[in-house]
C-alpha cells in the first residue's frame, strides 16, 4: 500500500523543498551559484572566523538547513533523502566560508557522510584549505560506551552544533573550536523510540515494518535497527526507559545542569512530546538535576516517522555559555537574536 505525500515528483522533492526554503528564508540563506545543494548563511562568515560546515541527507528537517545562520553553522551541504551529499557541494560550502582561519566539518557518524566529507577534505587540502572534522556520536543505542566512535549522530546534533557554532562566532581559534566541538559531543546523549515507519518520496512505501501495537527502542533516524522491539507502552514507561539509560551512562551528580531536547521524529504531535517532557522533568528533579534549557518540537526528524527521542547535554560552565550564545538561523533562534 502506498503512502500519501503532498509532493509533485519524488525525484524532484529535495530540489523543490530547497527552492521553498530559500523563498521562505531569504534573509538567512542563499544557494551558491552553480551549486544549488550548497546553502550558505547570509550573515555569519567573516574575516578571521573559523568556518563551520554541516550537512547530510534530506528528510531530517529542520536539520541541517535550519541551523545555518549567524552564531551557528555557516553552511550546509545537502544530499538526497537519507543520503550523503557528494563531495562537490561540500567543497563549495567550505570554499564559501573559508577566511583562512580553518573550516570545521561537523556531521553525523554515517559511512556515506564520512566517505564524502573526507574526500572533500582531501581535495580542499590541495587548495590549501585547512579542514578538521568532528563527528557527532550521541545515539547511545547504536553502540556501547567503549565503542562511542561507532555511534550514530542523531538529534543531539542540535546541541553539539550550537556549542561549536557559538565558539566560531566568538572567534575562538581553530584548536579551541575543535576542542569545544569534541567536548560538546562527548557530553551529549540521545535515546529514541519509533512507533511507525516513514516512506521515501521516491517509493511511497514504508522503509520498515512495525506492528500496530509495537514500538522499537533505539531505532535510527533512517530506520536502522534498534535494541528492542516491544509492545507499545504508556508514555511514562517509555520515558523512564529512555532517560534511565541516558542517566546510567551520563552519571551526573546531584546539582549538575543539563540541557534537554524532546524531539519529534516527524509525525508525533506536540501534545505527546509535552507529555514526555513532563515525565523527563519529574525524573530529573528526582535525580537532583537542574534543567538549564529545554527544547521541545521538531529538530531532527525522519520524514513522517512516528516516535520521539530524548537528548540530554551534561553542561559545565563553558558549555552553558555557548548554548546560551545568541544565534539567528532560518528555523532556530536563541538569545538576543530572538528580539
Amino acid at each position: 500500500m502506498k503512502t500519501k505525500k503532498l509532493i509533485n515528483d519524488g525525484a524532484a522533492a529535495v530540489d523543490e523543498m530547497l527552492a521553498g526554503i530559500l523563498a521562505a528564508h531569504p534573509k538567512h540563506l542563499r544557494a551558491l551559484d552553480g551549486s544549488p545543494r550548497s546553502i550558505v548563511a547570509k550573515n555569519g562568515p567573516r574575516p578571521g572566523k573559523v568556518g563551520m560546515v554541516i550537512g547530510g541527507g534530506s528528510g531530517h528537517e529542520p536539520s541541517f538547513l535550519g541551523f545555518v545562520g549567524k552564531g551557528l553553522a555557516d553552511a550546509a551541504a545537502i544530499g538526497n533523502v537519507f543520503a550523503s551529499p557528494p563531495p562537490d557541494p561540500i567543497i563549495e560550502c567550505a570554499k564559501a566560508v573559508d577566511s583562512g582561519a580553518g573550516v570545521l566539518f561537523m556531521y553525523g557518524n554515517y559511512a556515506g557522510d564520512v566517505m564524502n566529507f573526507d574526500m572533500a577534505a582531501e581535495m580542499l587540502a590541495m587548495d590549501d584549505v585547512e579542514v578538521r572534522t568532528v563527528l557527532t556520536t550521541d545515539d547511545i543505542a547504536s553502540a556501547p560506551p567503549e565503542q562511542r566512535d561507532r555511534r550514530r549522530g542523531v538529534a543531539g546534533n542540535v546541541f553539539a552544533f550550537k556549542a561549536a557554532g557559538a565558539a566560531c562566532d566568538l572567534m575562538y581559534n581553530f584548536d579551541e573550536v575543535e576542542r569545544v566541538a569534541r567536548w560538546a559531543n562527548e557530553r551529549t546523549f540521545t535515546m529514541g523510540v519509533a512507533l511507525s515507519p516513514c516512506s521515501l518520496p521516491q517509493t511511497l512505501k514504508p522503509n520498515f515494518e512495525l506492528g500496530a501495537d509495537e514500538m522499537e527502542i533505539g531505532m535510527g533516524i533512517h530506520g536502522e535497527p534498534g535494541v528492542a522491539r516491544d509492545p507499545l507502552k504508556p508514555a511514562d514507561e517509555v520515558t523512564n526507559e529512555l532517560v534511565g539509560k541516558i542517566l546510567h551512562e551520563m552519571k551526573p551528580a546531584r546539582g549538575d545542569r543539563v540541557a534537554v531536547l524532546v524531539n519529534s521524529l516527524g509525525s508525533t504531535p506536540l501534545m505527546e512530546l509535552y507529555i514526555i517532557m513532563r515525565k523527563v522533568k519529574l525524573m530529573l528533579d528526582e535525580a537532583g538535576l537542574v534543567i538549564h534549557l529545554s527544547l521541545v518540537g521538531n529538530y531532527c526528524t525522519s520524514l513522517e516517522m512516528a516516535g520521539a527521542s530524548i537528548t540530554l547535554m551534561h553542561l559545565d560552565d563553558e558549555l552553558q555559555r555557548l548554548i546560551d550564545h545568541p544565534c539567528d538561523c532560518a528555523m532556530f533562534r536563541s538569545g538576543d537574536a530572538q528580539q
